[in-house]
């Protein structure tokens, strides 16, 4: 069993103890003597070799070599004579000091750290080559005055060669999202006209120029990085919402003119909050979509759907959806907006058939989940364009002289889910749904009363209505002075349920 220890132990040690005195032999014994430092990782290791080395001489020590030559192959034993032989004359802690583990450990750890944060530059972390322009770009907080914005700090270095007869330069910063790959790339666009390539006119592309001033050598090198622009993000539109990889590209120009001295690109990863041109053209296409539906819920929403509401939403829906260039091209017409022309007339026919499958599933009896359409609309589109869709939704109701009660109680739902507001609200159906029309008188909706108020603020706000109609009933507008009279009755009637 003694016999059979050794061998294993043998089989374990012998290749990492040939291994090392090979390392010995690459490394110089000798000279990596003079450069040990770590006292300690010494100590430990060598203490490990003696421990070792005495385990081993007690196994040794205990059996007889000469039974152990009988029992053992030749080629096992002469391995067994060199191990003792080495373990006499190595010492594996000299060579682990050498190396130095530690240092290359922590070299390992510090490039991983440098690489944590992915919106870096690859420039932050890469020895730029001086021979040619570099750029980086870093995302810091500024401060101007009392309020604080975030900007892309601009920095470059490297050397730009030019003429002799060069007498200013100038700095220009464009910036592309290459998300979806360079093919497919999208320029980042200018919120201020100032910084529009052409100062907007040709393209809202944004374009950053700065007046270098004149390079002080024909060749010009900038060993540090040099910041050179700080790019405010409320400047920007970029093209989508989410995380964007951005191509920020940076060249400098022989005066104000196109000729390029010096041009460098670098990368940079962001993360935008707020919807790109792209999202926002695309949102406007969808709630244009969902308005249409909504104005034809609000028509059916009393089982009934008169040609004359449906009309009006198809017109709505034509005019808002399609181009407005719809004509036949005449002789004179250039190939290409004869080719528009022909497209808008296809589209106008998809449109048709998709407005005639709407009016086929309303009348089947169905319905949509108005407040879901709402919701969606909400996130996609600004109060601006709500407002519109519940206009929308409000002539509808007037198209055929009359509103149903339950035509007003889902306007008045949403108004409600579309946050609309309301005053606004109840200002937009003043306008457009007269109380004459109503076939229901409601004195509650149509004044706009709200079940918050108590009985101090009821009175207080049929005050301020009384007044607003009473000013009204003289008025030279037959049909102002009209509904001024309807108004009147219904604050009286409002006052007597809700005052007493």
């Amino acid at each position: 069993m003694s016999g059979l220890l050794i061998i294993i132990l043998i089989a374990v040690l012998t290749p990492a103890v040939l291994i090392s005195a090979d390392l010995i032999s690459r490394f110089g014994f000798v000279d990596l003597i003079g450069r040990v430092r770590s006292s300690k990782l010494i100590s430990r290791v060598r203490l490990a070799g003696l421990l070792s080395r005495a385990r081993l001489a007690e196994l040794i020590g205990r059996v007889r070599f000469a039974d152990l030559i009988s029992r053992s192959r030749l080629p096992i034993v002469l391995a067994c004579l060199k191990l003792r032989n080495l373990i006499y004359h190595f010492r594996p802690a000299e060579l682990v000091g050498r190396v130095e583990f530690p240092e290359s450990i922590n070299r390992l750890k510090s490039a991983i750290l440098h690489q944590k944060d992915p919106g870096r530059s690859i420039a932050l972390t890469a020895e730029p080559d001086l021979e040619v322009l570099n750029c980086r770009v870093q995302l810091a907080e500024q401060e101007k005055g009392t309020s604080i914005f975030d900007a892309f700090t601009m920095e470059i270095c490297g050397s730009i060669h030019a003429p002799d007869n060069t007498d200013s330069t100038t700095l220009r910063v464009s910036i592309l999202d290459v998300t979806d790959g360079v093919p497919k790339a999208e320029p980042v666009q200018a919120r201020v006209k100032q910084w529009s390539a052409s100062g907007g006119q040709d393209s809202p592309a944004f374009c950053y120029n700065a007046d270098l001033g004149k390079l002080p050598n024909q060749t010009t090198t900038l060993s540090k990085w040099t910041a050179v622009a700080r790019l405010h993000i409320d400047w920007l539109i970029f093209p989508r919402k989410g995380k964007r990889n951005l191509q920020f590209i940076t060249s400098i120009h022989c005066g104000a003119g196109s000729r390029e001295l010096a041009l460098a690109e670098c990368a940079f990863t962001y993360d935008n909050a707020d919807f790109g041109y792209i999202d926002l053209q695309e949102n406007i296409q969808r709630t244009k979509t969902l308005a249409v539906a909504l104005a034809f819920a609000v028509s059916a929403a009393d089982n009934k759907l008169y040609g004359c509401e449906v009309e009006l939403i198809k017109n709505w829906a034509r005019g808002n959806i399609l181009d407005a260039r719809c004509s036949m091209p005449d002789a004179h017409t250039r190939p290409e907006t004869s080719i528009e022309n022909r497209e808008t007339r296809i589209a106008g026919r998809k449109l048709d058939r998709a407005l005639d499958k709407t009016v086929a599933f309303f009348r089947d009896g169905n319905q949509l989940d108005t407040y879901k359409i709402c919701r969606e609309v909400v996130e996609i589109a600004p109060l601006a364009g709500r407002c519109d869709i519940l206009e929308l939704c409000l002539y509808v109701a007037q198209a055929n002289g009359s509103v149903a009660p339950e035509e007003l109680a889902l306007l008045k739902n949403m108004a409600d889910w579309l946050e609309v507001g309301t005053k606004r609200f109840h200002e937009m159906m003043e306008k457009i749904l007269p109380v004459a029309i109503h076939e229901v008188k409601n004195a509650q909706v149509i004044l706009g009363l709200t079940s918050d108020m108590n009985q101090e603020k009821t009175r207080q706000y049929l005050n301020r209505q009384y007044c607003k109609w009473n000013s009204r009933v003289t008025s030279s507008n037959p049909d102002i002075q009209s509904q001024a009279d309807q108004m009147l009755r219904l604050i009286a009637e409002a006052r007597s349920e809700y005052i007493g």
